[in-house]
Formats: C-alpha cells, sequence, structure tokens
C-alpha cells in the first residue's frame, strides 16, 4: 500500500436547520472551503482530483434516494468515479478510510471525501425514529424505541458493575461544551457545570438533556491523496501545508445488531483476541482483570463495545501504537453521549476497562489552557474532544466522522487558529491522533490514525 496524506479539508457551520441551502450546497461550503485552502480554483482542482467517496446517513432525512449523485453532479465531478458510503453513525469515519482504500491501492492518486445530513428536515421525534430504525426493527426497536433508552440501560450497567456516577459523566459534558467556546463551527457551545448537567431535564436516567449530543444540519469534506497526487497538485499551484499530515493506520469492528446476541468471553479469550499490547504485557493489568472476571464481569456485555476496542487494536498495529493514552496527543471521539464518551476511553485503551468514570474526571483528557470551573486531580495528557465533539458540535450524521477527520488534520497541521481565529483549542506540538466514529450500539465503529510526517 502507498502512504496517503490527508491535506485538507471543510466544515459547514453545524446548525440546528439550515433552511437558506439545500443539502448540494451545504456539502459545497466544505467542499469549496478545502479546495481554497490549498490554494487551487475550483476548475483546476476539478481537473486534477481522481473521484470520490460521498457519506450520509439516511435516506429519510432528505426524502431522496441516491443523494450522493445528486451532490457529485452539484460539485462538478460527474463523470468521475465516485460512491455512497452508509454505516449509521460510522458512515463519516467508514467514508475517510474508504477514501484512504482508494488512494492507498492505487485506484486513485486525489481523493475527496464528503458527508452530510439535513436532520431538521422532520420533527426532532421523527428523526429519533429514523435513528432508531439502525436498531433491529423486529426485536430491539419494540422494547427499546429510541437510542437514549439504550444507551441509558448501559450505563446503568455501567454504574452497577464499576461503580460509575453521573458526576464522572457530567465532566465529559463539562469538558466538551468548555471546549466549543473557541469553535466558532460548534453549533450549542456554552459555560456549563456539573450541576447544570444534573439539572437539566432528564431524557432517560440517568441522562439528561445535557448528556445527549443534538441532531443537525451540515458537512465535512477531506482531500486525501498519495505522494504523486501531492506532486499534481503542487506541480498545478497548490500550496499544501507542511508538516504533511498522514494517515498511519485504519481500523474497523463490528458486533451483533441485538445486544442479545452478544456472547460474553472468558478471561483468556479477552486477553489473546482483545487485550491491548500493553495490557498484556502488564502483569498488575493482567491481574487487575483476572480479579474482574473472578466476580462476575462478562465481557463485552452491555457496558462495552467491543467493535470499538477492535478497531482501535487494528488501527493502532497497522501505526506501530503500543500505548494510546501517552502517544496520541489527542482524539475526537463519538461522544453521542456522556456515557458513550466514558465507555469508548475504555474500548480505546487510555484506560482500562472499568476505570472509565475515574478517568472521566481525572482530568488526563483535559485540555491544560481551558478554565473548566473543575479541580481535577491530573494533568492533561492526551485531549479526548478538543473540539467540543459531537456534544457541542452537533451531530449531522454522514458529516460527523469527517468533521473529526477535518480538525484532526488542523490539529497535526498547527494552523487551528488560522480557522478558529482563536489558538486556544490548539493542542500544543501535536505529532499524533486518532479519529473514531461509532453506530448504533456499537455495531460499526471506525478507529483512523493520524500524524505529523516529519
Amino acid at each position: 500500500m502507498r502512504p496517503v496524506y490527508a491535506i485538507s479539508g471543510g466544515v459547514s457551520k453545524f446548525a440546528k436547520a439550515r433552511p437558506d441551502k439545500t443539502f448540494q450546497a451545504i456539502i459545497k461550503e466544505a467542499y469549496d472551503y478545502a479546495i481554497d485552502d490549498i490554494g487551487l480554483d475550483f476548475l483546476t482542482f476539478t481537473r486534477i482530483v481522481d473521484g470520490s467517496v460521498a457519506s450520509y446517513f439516511s435516506d429519510h432525512f432528505s426524502r431522496q434516494l441516491m443523494a450522493g449523485i445528486m451532490a457529485q453532479d452539484y460539485l462538478g465531478l460527474c463523470p468521475k468515479p465516485g460512491h455512497r458510503v452508509e454505516g449509521g453513525g460510522a458512515t463519516g469515519g467508514l467514508c475517510f478510510q474508504e477514501a484512504w482504500k482508494s488512494v492507498a491501492s492505487g485506484h486513485m492518486d486525489v481523493c475527496v471525501a464528503y458527508g452530510f445530513e439535513t436532520m431538521s428536515h422532520v420533527e426532532t421525534w421523527k428523526g429519533n425514529e429514523f435513528i432508531a430504525l439502525a436498531s433491529d426493527v423486529s426485536f430491539d426497536y419494540p422494547v427499546g424505541g429510541f437510542y437514549s433508552g439504550y444507551y441509558a440501560m448501559m450505563v446503568t450497567r455501567h454504574m452497577k458493575e464499576f461503580g460509575t456516577t453521573v458526576e464522572q459523566m457530567a465532566h465529559v459534558s463539562v469538558k466538551n461544551y468548555n471546549n466549543a467556546l473557541h469553535n466558532p463551527y460548534a453549533q450549542k457551545s456554552q459555560r456549563i457545570s456539573i450541576k447544570d448537567v444534573r439539572n437539566s431535564p432528564m431524557v432517560a436516567w440517568p441522562l439528561t438533556r445535557l448528556d445527549i449530543c443534538v441532531m443537525s444540519d451540515g458537512a465535512a469534506a477531506t482531500i486525501l491523496c498519495s505522494e504523486e497526487g501531492l506532486k499534481k497538485l503542487e506541480a498545478a499551484g497548490a500550496k499544501i501545508a507542511r508538516p504533511l499530515v498522514k494517515v498511519t493506520g485504519i481500523g474497523r469492528g463490528t458486533d451483533m445488531m441485538r445486544m442479545a446476541d452478544r456472547p460474553h468471553v472468558d478471561y483468556d479469550t479477552f486477553m489473546r483476541d482483545y487485550a491491548t499490547e500493553q495490557e498484556k504485557s502488564s502483569d498488575e493489568t493482567k491481574a487487575y482483570y483476572r480479579k474482574l472476571w473472578d466476580h462476575g464481569t462478562r465481557y463485552p456485555g452491555v457496558h462495552s463495545f467491543r467493535a470499538g476496542r477492535t478497531a482501535g487494536n487494528m488501527a493502532y498495529k497497522q501505526a506501530g501504537i503500543q500505548d494510546p493514552l501517552n502517544e496520541l496527543d489527542f482524539v475526537e471521539l463519538h461522544d453521542a453521549y456522556t456515557s458513550s464518551e466514558m465507555q469508548t476511553y475504555e474500548d480505546m485503551g487510555l484506560c482500562r476497562y472499568g476505570e472509565g468514570g475515574p478517568f472521566a474526571e481525572s482530568g488526563k483528557a483535559f485540555l491544560p489552557n481551558i478554565d473548566y470551573g473543575l479541580k481535577l486531580k491530573d494533568k492533561p495528557v492526551c485531549a479526548v474532544n478538543p473540539s467540543g465533539g459531537l456534544m457541542a458540535c452537533g451531530h449531522p450524521v454522514g458529516a460527523t466522522g469527517l468533521m473529526q477527520g477535518v480538525f484532526a488534520i488542523w490539529q497535526l497541521q498547527g494552523t487551528i487558529k488560522k480557522h478558529f481565529n482563536d489558538d486556544q483549542l490548539q493542542v500544543k506540538n501535536a505529532k499524533r491522533g486518532a479519529i473514531h466514529s461509532h453506530a448504533g450500539t456499537g455495531t460499526y465503529v471506525s478507529v483512523s490514525v493520524l500524524e505529523r510526517d516529519e
């Protein structure tokens, strides 16, 4: 496989509703920004780009089948190759990886990945119904209903199993909303406290409104290329930021749609098939997990996302990462719920299973130069959702994973100030980061590792 570089990206303003533009025009906002950021005009880029991948979750929201080809037309990309990717909440992350595959395989030298969702076209309850159709409609949906119910159940089990508290989860919301105060693309930036989170309206105990991300209209786009594509673009006048950002690892995982069908594995199977390299090498961690299993822990159960662990381990292996917490400078993580961010700390190996709650309140996932109004025990180590995440930026499903990719590119280029007009969210000397997309109740998960090529 060839080296693949993520050279540019663009994000539209995420909002509760964008009645001013069609979905094609919202995509073009992000697409044009990505082209402009490398200093090319539209016609020159159109001549050089080899093809595209389109990302959107549901035909229901746009009431349009094959919306991807309509965007392809609107962007002037016909008759170049393109296809649509769909994988629930992981759609954008999968789209990013499909573009990577096109370039890494040699099929394309320059590929653009773009995604969108316009969720405001239906009432909120209807939108929740559409999203809930990503559960098994013959089994889970009739008894589980909307997704907030599923995630409430999952975190309730996490609380019983590991002693996790609602205050620990609320640290996630405080962190992400306060980060987003410095992100002009965010939909819902606001200064909040632990008390605010717990006093906001209850949706599904223990999850309040401030524990849950919001529906959005929005789009995002990233441009990926090979070394040959880089030469073509620069020969045409492109001004591509240095250091270059290289995609060094991709991983994917899946799990059964029905949570009741997910098997429980024994301790030896977990250590062999799911433990991170760091966990396998630590006698103390092996003893910790042995104690959990001896006390009745079941993996993956409903408190963990096995697909997330699988995706992370695959990406880490390709990228040569042994210790994710200390080898990643930041992670843009799928925080549809505060609880799912906390659970994903564990799945991605930032902490051990059962330690997501203490990790969430420790300060290790925070930024060092933001006033959160919290007394944090530990210094920041790996910033999680420095952008504000889905919680504050919004979640136009098909765009979300690509939004993460754009913010990761800007972090590693060191250009957050240029794009945000504010450098508060710039992770100092960021060399390596990861993006994480999650679908359903953990049925599809993607993890991609990006790093500065120096």
